[in-house]
């Protein structure tokens, strides 16, 4: 007989799984509630934009203050600006702000849905012929695919000028320079890998939040175990699936 947790561990992953297929039915069926989606991309993704591009900032600025010495030491000072561009583009910036949405996103997804749950808001959007899985689940999932690698993106920009103002601490890097170097080095497989994976850390981050708001239990006190489960179980996830990422750009061949 199988002990108790792993039977609740392989129950939890037969819901989750049935969860995401449903999800793959309910978007293909119309009628997309298109509204709601802009408004979710509006709060996922330009009310994040300040706390992602601060932190991507401040990433860039310390990894290159951080690097410089090593890179003395050993003659190589020059290459501060390709080592840092293609560590923030191909790894760093991208994972970093998949888990600061899993923080700030995947915690609000969760407590949001998991207070409308224990309010029995979902079973009256039922009873008044609103699917509330189309309407809350379909559009909060598809605004963070969507969102999340926007968001990626901008945040590589802002890493690296963080780093061009970190290689101007205690050198002197023109402007015209730097970029020239970083996009000198930069390549299609060093782009391109890094966006694509930001779609299905966005998916994780969507879907595990609404799966844990959407099945909120207990009161009040299962709302807060939804948001705390929604941010831990979807940050794992973001190291997991990038884990898979970089196995499979190096088995092509794109590393």
């Amino acid at each position: 007989m199988l002990p108790a947790g792993l039977v609740r561990f392989l129950t939890e992953i037969a819901e989750v799984t049935r969860f995401t297929t449903k999800f793959f039915r309910e978007i293909l069926r119309p009628r997309f509630e298109f509204a709601e989606f802009l408004r979710q991309c509006f709060f996922i993704g330009y009310k994040s934009l300040g706390l992602v591009a601060i932190t991507a900032f401040i990433m860039g600025l310390v990894i290159t203050i951080q690097s410089r010495p090593t890179l003395v030491e050993f003659g190589a000072e020059a290459w501060l600006p390709k080592m840092v561009s293609v560590s923030l583009v191909r790894e760093i910036a991208p994972v970093i702000t998949a888990l600061i949405c899993a923080g700030k996103i995947g915690s609000g997804i969760g407590a949001e849905l998991g207070s409308m749950k224990v309010t029995e808001q979902i079973d009256a959007m039922e009873v008044s012929g609103t699917n509330p899985y189309k309407y809350l689940v379909v559009t909060r999932v598809m605004a963070t695919i969507l969102m999340i690698p926007i968001l990626a993106v901008l945040a590589d920009a802002v890493s690296l000028y963080g780093a061009y103002l970190g290689s101007n601490i205690r050198g002197v890097v023109s402007w015209d320079l730097y970029w020239n170097q970083v996009f000198a080095t930069l390549t299609y497989s060093d782009i391109m890998p890094s966006i694509l994976k930001t779609f299905f850390f966005g998916f994780a981050i969507g879907i595990i939040g609404c799966y844990q708001g959407f099945n909120s239990k207990k009161g009040t006190e299962g709302v807060g175990r939804s948001a705390n489960a929604a941010v831990v179980i979807s940050s794992l996830l973001v190291f997991i699936i990038d884990l898979i990422a970089v196995q499979i750009t190096d088995l092509a061949g794109l590393t």
